[in-house]
């Protein structure tokens, strides 16, 4: 094991360690007669990966829906908030920590005490098993913490979809304000979003176009995910083989990752950008997209594309796309089972 790995490992434990109590008195102790009104709310969600963060999307939309008046910090680590997140107006300061805190403690200890400088109305964990974000919503001066352990056996009763990464901690949410005594909350969840804008969108347009050169609709794939996720060269060129013959009057173009690696071995048009709002935009204007589970196929979903995403190692009921897209567990479905997924989702885009 490499020392890298090692440091990471007793950081994980000591986190752990430290906030393993953490949240389940909270909500004894505080005085439920007295709700006040929302002003400035704290969302904690240390972490960097681009997936993770769109995750945060539908729970950063339900504060902006129960609040809209309150403005909103956010926690995370690296850089990408700032880019993901630019169009909801309601966040205000983003508290970017650097991705190996001990690496940089000092920027870390800087961020804590940026957490310090507000007094917070709601602190939020983005992710119950977060040990880090748990403690930064300890950390922080909020009236109410929401560390997401309210009874979360009857939660996951109450809503079948509750294991999902991305409403987890708005059912958890909803769950301490009924608490403080707001009406229960019954409306759907929000889609995962980047909120793309318009200029945005027809910039995604002629980028396309200028792709592909023609008028035709266009299925975009990505054949890339890191580690076990990545599907093999013999399940993607087969899998393309077929797609090209069923869909013979449509584009189909690639999106390659930063590693600028093709499992179809670049035998599409191709498309890669800096900037994963460019890319989302680009996807944004085709008909469907494919991939295994990654941060581009939540990019996809929170671009407004229906997301075909697919699964083999990482559990379905956690991160599929929903709302416009759906999973296949592509250890059980064959390619054929894998192509009828893809013709009843184009039929209902079209």
């Amino acid at each position: 094991m490499s020392f890298h790995k090692k440091v990471n490992n007793f950081r994980r434990s000591l986190m752990q360690k430290l906030s393993k109590r953490v949240g389940n008195a909270h909500f004894k102790n505080i005085d439920t007669s007295n709700r006040q009104v929302v002003k400035r709310v704290l969302i904690c969600r240390p972490n960097h990966r681009l997936g993770n963060l769109i995750l945060t999307t539908p729970l950063l939309q339900e504060v902006n829906r129960l609040f809209p008046e309150a403005t909103i910090d956010f926690v995370v680590q690296g850089g990408l908030a700032p880019i993901l997140f630019q169009e909801f107006k309601s966040v205000d300061r983003i508290i970017m920590l650097p991705k190996r805190a001990f690496k940089y403690p000092l920027r870390y200890i800087k961020g804590v005490f940026a957490i310090k400088k507000y007094k917070y109305d709601i602190a939020i964990t983005a992710v119950k098993k977060s040990s880090s974000g748990k403690l930064f919503t300890l950390f922080s001066n909020a009236t109410y913490k929401v560390f997401g352990e309210e009874e979360e056996g009857h939660l996951k009763l109450k809503y079948p979809d509750y294991n999902h990464k991305a409403k987890k901690q708005v059912y958890s949410l909803r769950e301490y304000l009924y608490k403080l005594g707001y009406s229960e909350i019954k409306e759907p969840i929000a889609p995962l979003s980047i909120k793309l804008s318009y200029k945005e969108l027809q910039s995604g347009k002629d980028i396309l176009k200028d792709l592909v050169k023609n008028d035709k609709p266009t299925i975009c794939i990505f054949t890339y995910a890191t580690g076990v996720k990545c599907y093999p060269e013999k399940w993607w060129l087969p899998f393309y083989d077929k797609l090209k013959k069923s869909y013979s009057n449509y584009n189909i173009i690639e999106i390659l990752p930063k590693e600028n690696v093709s499992q179809i071995q670049f035998k599409a048009p191709s498309f890669y950008s800096h900037d994963v709002r460019e890319i989302a935009a680009v996807i944004a204007n085709t008909k469907a997209f494919i991939g295994a589970d990654s941060g581009i196929m939540h990019l996809a979903s929170a671009s407004g594309a229906p997301t075909i995403g697919l699964f083999g190692v990482t559990k379905i009921s956690k991160y599929a796309p929903y709302f416009n897209g759906v999973a296949i567990d592509a250890k059980t479905t064959d390619i054929a089972g894998c192509m009828q997924v893809v013709n009843n989702v184009i039929q209902k885009v079209n």
